[in-house]
């Protein structure tokens, strides 16, 4: 069983986590400049057995699409062609970064740290992995209907 790869993807850079080799828990892992992406990829994927890319979906509140959201199109089209074996999936991240720095409050962390956006990316890339593992877990009804 392969590891699943998170991407919370940012016009400078790129959140990543990843899951435990038995896809148990996700864990934050690093962020990337989003030009660099590919190669972090394709070394992390030299090293490490993964079988699916979760990337971050963006949305707005209302369900539109973001300014970024062709950005995101545009890099899971990039994945399935560079990584045909991979299952590249999309997983909503409306509300992420919010739920990121209130982890961070949460924990108690520094004002200082708490606006480090590498930091906030990449749990943001961790909360898009667990959210993913857990609607895996846990359909929505809908699915059952």
């Amino acid at each position: 069983m392969g590891r699943i790869l998170a991407i919370d993807y940012g016009t400078r850079r790129c959140g990543i986590a990843v899951t435990d080799p038995l896809q148990i828990i996700a864990s934050g892992l690093t962020t990337v400049s989003s030009p660099d992406l590919f190669s972090f990829l394709e070394k992390y994927m030299a090293e490490e057995e993964v079988e699916a890319i979760v990337v971050g979906y963006p949305l707005e509140l209302d369900g539109s699409p973001t300014r970024i959201t062709h950005l995101v199109k545009g890099l899971i089209r990039q994945l399935k062609r560079r990584f045909p074996e991979l299952c590249i999936e999309t997983m909503d991240e409306r509300y992420t970064s919010a739920e990121a720095q209130q982890l961070l409050l949460q924990t108690g962390a520094r004002k200082k740290k708490r606006r480090e956006k590498g930091l906030i990316d990449k749990l943001s890339a961790a909360i898009i992995l667990n959210d993913y593992m857990e609607a895996r877990v846990w359909p929505s009804k809908n699915e059952h209907e």
